[in-house]
C-alpha cells in the first residue's frame, strides 16, 4: 500500500481498539466473577466482533499480525506489503 492510508483503514483500527478495550476489562471482571453468565456472554459477543473486524481489515488491507494470526495465502509474504498497525 502506498501513499495515504484510506479513512476506513483508521476507522476499522479505531473500532478494534474499542474492542479490545472491552475484552480486556471483561477478561479482569471475569478473572474475579467467573460464574458471571452474562459477563461471559458480552465477552463472547465481543470475540466474535472482533474476528469479523479482522476478517474484514484483513481482506480490505492485508494481514494485522505476523506470528500466524493471519491467514497467509500462499503466494507472498502480504505482511511486508502494507503499512504496519504501528506506522499509521
Amino acid at each position: 500500500m502506498s501513499g495515504t492510508v484510506p479513512k476506513q483503514y483508521y476507522q476499522y483500527m479505531h473500532e478494534l481498539q474499542s474492542v479490545d478495550f472491552v475484552l480486556v476489562e471483561l477478561t479482569l471482571y471475569l478473572d474475579t466473577h467467573p460464574d458471571d453468565k452474562q459477563a461471559l456472554a458480552q465477552f463472547q459477543q465481543f470475540q466474535k466482533r472482533k474476528q469479523n473486524l479482522v476478517q474484514q481489515f484483513e481482506s480490505a488491507f492485508g494481514p494485522m499480525y505476523e506470528f500466524g494470526m493471519s491467514p497467509a495465502d500462499g503466494t507472498s509474504w502480504k505482511w511486508a506489503e502494507t503499512p504496519w498497525p504501528w506506522q499509521v
